[in-house]
């Protein structure tokens, strides 16, 4: 009888030897929810960031889009109008005020055009803002 308490007592956990302090467990478990949550708020606002940037940037290439239209609908018209000026036989059709009008409509358009293509530049080179406690996290 003796051996058969031996083999129970060796194969049973012995809690006096073996105490695992909760403490121990709460705050393991405490930090790798905050690496969690941290990580997750990272991914979050990252991705938020990214479909912000890029709800900017098809807003802005739309929008130049409609510029370019415009001058290509300028360049039509004073196509037409340069074309008839000849036809009715006028001499120094560039300083007609009909002519000066509409390409000084394009040089605005175009200079337009230049100003949403540096703001596209802009936004895309834009980064995501970083976090303060980045910089505090243990590199592993």
């Amino acid at each position: 009888m003796d051996d058969q308490k031996k083999k129970l007592e060796e194969q049973a956990p012995d809690t006096e030897q073996q105490p695992e302090p909760q403490e121990d467990q709460t705050e393991t478990l405490k930090e790798t929810t905050e690496k969690i949550w941290g990580s997750t708020k990272h991914a979050w606002s990252t991705a938020t960031f990214k479909a912000n940037q890029y709800k900017k940037l098809v807003q802005k290439k739309i929008d130049l889009s409609a510029i370019h239209k415009k001058i290509n609908a300028a360049h039509g018209e004073l196509g037409k109008i340069i074309d008839d000026l000849r036809e009715a036989g006028q001499k120094n059709i560039m300083n007609q005020a009909a002519v000066k009008d509409i390409l000084e409509r394009i040089d605005e358009l175009k200079a337009e055009a230049a100003s949403l293509e540096e703001e596209i530049e802009k936004i895309r080179t834009e980064e995501a803002p970083q976090e303060e406690h980045n910089s505090e996290e243990k590199p592993e």
